[in-house]
Protein backbone atom coordinates (compact mmCIF):
# COMPACT_ATOMS: atom_id res chain seq x y z
CA UNK A 1 0.00 0.00 0.00
CA UNK A 2 2.62 2.16 1.11
CA UNK A 3 4.26 2.05 -2.94
CA UNK A 4 0.99 2.79 -3.80
CA UNK A 5 -0.40 5.51 -2.02
CA UNK A 6 0.40 8.03 -4.61
CA UNK A 7 0.96 6.20 -7.77
CA UNK A 8 -2.79 4.27 -7.55
CA UNK A 9 -4.95 5.92 -5.10
CA UNK A 10 -4.09 9.35 -6.08
CA UNK A 11 -3.09 9.28 -9.23
CA UNK A 12 -2.74 6.31 -12.10
CA UNK A 13 -1.34 8.56 -14.29
CA UNK A 14 -0.26 7.66 -17.90
CA UNK A 15 0.75 8.90 -21.32
CA UNK A 16 2.09 7.97 -24.53
CA UNK A 17 6.08 9.55 -25.96
CA UNK A 18 6.68 12.37 -25.56
CA UNK A 19 7.68 13.11 -28.99
CA UNK A 20 4.41 11.90 -30.33
CA UNK A 21 2.32 14.20 -28.19
CA UNK A 22 0.68 17.55 -30.01
CA UNK A 23 -1.09 20.22 -27.32
CA UNK A 24 -1.41 24.10 -27.01
CA UNK A 25 -2.08 25.36 -23.78
CA UNK A 26 0.28 26.91 -22.00
CA UNK A 27 1.17 25.85 -18.81
CA UNK A 28 1.28 28.10 -15.30
CA UNK A 29 1.97 27.54 -12.18
CA UNK A 30 -0.36 26.23 -9.31
CA UNK A 31 -0.69 25.27 -5.27
CA UNK A 32 -3.61 23.19 -5.22
CA UNK A 33 -4.39 20.69 -1.87
CA UNK A 34 -6.75 17.99 -1.45
CA UNK A 35 -8.38 15.93 1.05
CA UNK A 36 -8.20 12.12 0.39
CA UNK A 37 -10.85 9.54 1.64
CA UNK A 38 -10.12 5.72 0.90
CA UNK A 39 -12.19 2.81 2.45
CA UNK A 40 -10.23 1.44 5.56
CA UNK A 41 -7.96 3.63 5.63
CA UNK A 42 -7.45 7.27 7.32
CA UNK A 43 -8.23 10.42 5.61
CA UNK A 44 -5.34 11.87 4.00
CA UNK A 45 -4.12 15.85 3.01
CA UNK A 46 -2.57 16.10 0.12
CA UNK A 47 -0.40 19.38 -1.45
CA UNK A 48 0.37 19.70 -5.73
CA UNK A 49 2.15 22.06 -6.68
CA UNK A 50 3.20 22.99 -10.59
CA UNK A 51 6.28 25.54 -10.30
CA UNK A 52 8.50 27.11 -13.40
CA UNK A 53 12.27 26.36 -13.05
CA UNK A 54 15.45 27.34 -15.14
CA UNK A 55 15.56 24.60 -17.06
CA UNK A 56 11.66 23.98 -17.59
CA UNK A 57 8.73 22.61 -15.48
CA UNK A 58 8.49 20.82 -11.90
CA UNK A 59 5.73 18.89 -11.00
CA UNK A 60 5.53 18.10 -6.71
CA UNK A 61 2.83 16.16 -5.01
CA UNK A 62 3.42 14.98 -1.46
CA UNK A 63 0.53 12.76 0.70
CA UNK A 64 0.99 12.62 4.87
CA UNK A 65 -1.34 10.45 7.13
CA UNK A 66 -0.48 8.34 10.25
CA UNK A 67 2.27 6.67 9.78
CA UNK A 68 2.49 6.98 6.33
CA UNK A 69 3.71 10.01 3.97
CA UNK A 70 5.34 9.65 0.53
CA UNK A 71 6.18 12.39 -2.01
CA UNK A 72 6.95 12.55 -6.14
CA UNK A 73 8.71 14.94 -8.30
CA UNK A 74 8.54 15.02 -11.64
CA UNK A 75 10.59 17.83 -13.99
CA UNK A 76 9.84 18.28 -17.77
CA UNK A 77 10.49 20.62 -20.87
CA UNK A 78 7.71 21.78 -22.87
CA UNK A 79 8.60 22.77 -26.45
CA UNK A 80 6.85 23.00 -30.22
CA UNK A 81 4.12 20.98 -28.83
CA UNK A 82 5.84 17.96 -27.25
CA UNK A 83 6.59 17.82 -23.37
CA UNK A 84 10.08 15.67 -22.90
CA UNK A 85 10.47 14.46 -19.06
CA UNK A 86 13.92 14.62 -17.85
CA UNK A 87 14.23 13.72 -13.96
CA UNK A 88 11.52 11.87 -11.43
CA UNK A 89 11.96 11.23 -7.55
CA UNK A 90 9.85 9.56 -5.14
CA UNK A 91 9.66 8.52 -1.43
CA UNK A 92 7.28 6.39 0.74
CA UNK A 93 7.50 5.61 4.36
CA UNK A 94 5.71 3.28 6.18
CA UNK A 95 6.04 3.26 10.46
CA UNK A 96 9.82 4.60 9.83
CA UNK A 97 10.68 1.80 6.88
CA UNK A 98 11.15 3.96 3.80
CA UNK A 99 12.14 3.43 0.05
CA UNK A 100 12.90 5.67 -2.61
CA UNK A 101 13.18 5.93 -6.44
CA UNK A 102 14.94 7.79 -9.10
CA UNK A 103 14.84 7.86 -12.84
CA UNK A 104 17.22 9.98 -14.87
CA UNK A 105 17.23 11.22 -18.49
CA UNK A 106 18.14 8.67 -20.10
CA UNK A 107 15.02 6.36 -18.79
CA UNK A 108 12.40 8.47 -19.63
CA UNK A 109 13.89 9.53 -23.11
CA UNK A 110 10.91 7.36 -24.64
CA UNK A 111 8.33 7.58 -22.16
CA UNK A 112 7.56 9.90 -19.22
CA UNK A 113 7.32 9.51 -15.35
CA UNK A 114 3.72 10.01 -13.42
CA UNK A 115 4.39 13.27 -12.32
CA UNK A 116 4.94 14.25 -15.79
CA UNK A 117 2.32 13.16 -17.12
CA UNK A 118 -0.24 14.60 -14.78
CA UNK A 119 0.65 18.10 -16.92
CA UNK A 120 0.72 15.98 -20.52
CA UNK A 121 -2.15 14.25 -20.07
CA UNK A 122 -4.71 16.92 -18.67
CA UNK A 123 -3.06 19.29 -21.21
CA UNK A 124 -3.44 16.71 -24.21
CA UNK A 125 -7.30 16.26 -23.14
CA UNK A 126 -8.35 19.68 -23.00
CA UNK A 127 -6.67 20.29 -26.44
CA UNK A 128 -7.29 16.81 -28.11
CA UNK A 129 -9.86 15.27 -26.79
CA UNK A 130 -9.91 11.74 -27.41
CA UNK A 131 -14.32 10.32 -27.40
CA UNK A 132 -13.08 6.54 -27.73
CA UNK A 133 -10.68 4.44 -25.51
CA UNK A 134 -7.03 5.35 -26.53
CA UNK A 135 -3.97 3.12 -25.28
CA UNK A 136 -1.15 5.32 -23.58
CA UNK A 137 1.75 4.29 -21.90
CA UNK A 138 4.23 5.64 -19.04
CA UNK A 139 6.98 4.63 -16.61
CA UNK A 140 6.06 3.68 -12.67
CA UNK A 141 8.11 4.28 -10.30
CA UNK A 142 10.87 1.29 -10.47
CA UNK A 143 10.63 2.34 -14.39
CA UNK A 144 8.64 -0.37 -15.71
CA UNK A 145 6.48 0.37 -18.66
CA UNK A 146 2.34 0.29 -17.68
CA UNK A 147 -0.37 0.99 -20.03
CA UNK A 148 -3.74 2.06 -19.82
CA UNK A 149 -6.94 3.62 -21.78
CA UNK A 150 -8.66 6.43 -21.42
CA UNK A 151 -11.40 8.87 -23.07
CA UNK A 152 -12.67 12.38 -22.43
CA UNK A 153 -16.52 12.10 -21.47
CA UNK A 154 -16.94 15.74 -21.32
CA UNK A 155 -17.50 18.98 -19.40
CA UNK A 156 -19.47 19.51 -16.42
CA UNK A 157 -20.07 22.10 -13.45
CA UNK A 158 -18.29 20.60 -10.41
CA UNK A 159 -19.07 22.26 -6.76
CA UNK A 160 -16.31 21.84 -4.60
CA UNK A 161 -15.14 22.60 -1.12
CA UNK A 162 -12.16 25.05 -3.39
CA UNK A 163 -15.31 26.43 -5.07
CA UNK A 164 -17.29 25.84 -8.80
CA UNK A 165 -15.74 25.10 -11.47
CA UNK A 166 -16.19 23.93 -15.39
CA UNK A 167 -14.42 20.36 -15.28
CA UNK A 168 -13.32 18.34 -18.06
CA UNK A 169 -13.89 14.78 -17.26
CA UNK A 170 -11.94 11.79 -17.91
CA UNK A 171 -12.27 8.32 -17.74
CA UNK A 172 -8.97 5.65 -17.39
CA UNK A 173 -9.24 1.97 -17.24
CA UNK A 174 -6.35 -0.85 -17.32
CA UNK A 175 -6.27 -3.53 -20.57
CA UNK A 176 -6.88 -6.59 -18.23
CA UNK A 177 -9.03 -5.07 -15.63
CA UNK A 178 -12.72 -4.81 -16.27
CA UNK A 179 -13.93 -3.66 -12.81
CA UNK A 180 -12.01 -0.82 -11.76
CA UNK A 181 -12.08 2.13 -13.31
CA UNK A 182 -10.72 6.27 -12.39
CA UNK A 183 -12.31 9.08 -12.99
CA UNK A 184 -10.52 12.47 -13.22
CA UNK A 185 -12.04 16.28 -13.69
CA UNK A 186 -9.60 18.65 -15.07
CA UNK A 187 -9.74 22.12 -14.97
CA UNK A 188 -9.30 23.43 -18.61
CA UNK A 189 -7.70 26.94 -18.17
CA UNK A 190 -4.92 25.03 -16.26
CA UNK A 191 -3.35 21.86 -17.69
CA UNK A 192 -2.14 19.67 -14.92
CA UNK A 193 -4.43 20.45 -11.93
CA UNK A 194 -6.74 18.00 -10.95
CA UNK A 195 -9.89 18.53 -9.54
CA UNK A 196 -11.23 16.18 -7.96
CA UNK A 197 -10.84 11.59 -8.58
CA UNK A 198 -12.69 9.00 -8.09
CA UNK A 199 -11.59 5.33 -8.02
CA UNK A 200 -14.22 2.67 -8.45
CA UNK A 201 -13.91 -1.15 -7.54
CA UNK A 202 -16.95 -3.32 -8.29
CA UNK A 203 -19.07 -0.86 -9.10
CA UNK A 204 -18.50 0.58 -5.84
CA UNK A 205 -16.82 4.14 -5.07
CA UNK A 206 -13.31 2.79 -3.04
CA UNK A 207 -12.04 6.43 -2.75
CA UNK A 208 -12.05 9.89 -3.05
CA UNK A 209 -9.84 13.07 -3.99
CA UNK A 210 -11.02 16.81 -3.87
CA UNK A 211 -9.67 20.30 -4.20
CA UNK A 212 -9.71 22.28 -1.17
CA UNK A 213 -7.72 25.00 -1.94
CA UNK A 214 -6.09 26.38 -5.10
CA UNK A 215 -3.32 29.33 -5.12
CA UNK A 216 -2.42 30.60 -8.49
CA UNK A 217 0.90 33.11 -8.60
Amino acid sequence: MTQRLLPTLLLLLMLPAGSGLAADTPPRPFEAHYHLTVDGWPDADIQHRLTATASGWESEMSARLPGISGHETGRFRVGQGALQSYYYASGYSLLGIQKSYRLDHEALADRPDRQSALFALSRRAIDRPCETACRVEYLDHRGRQESVDYRVLGRRSLTLPAGEFEALRVEVTEPDDDDSRLVFDFLPRLPGLLLSMTYYSDGKRKSQLELTRLETP
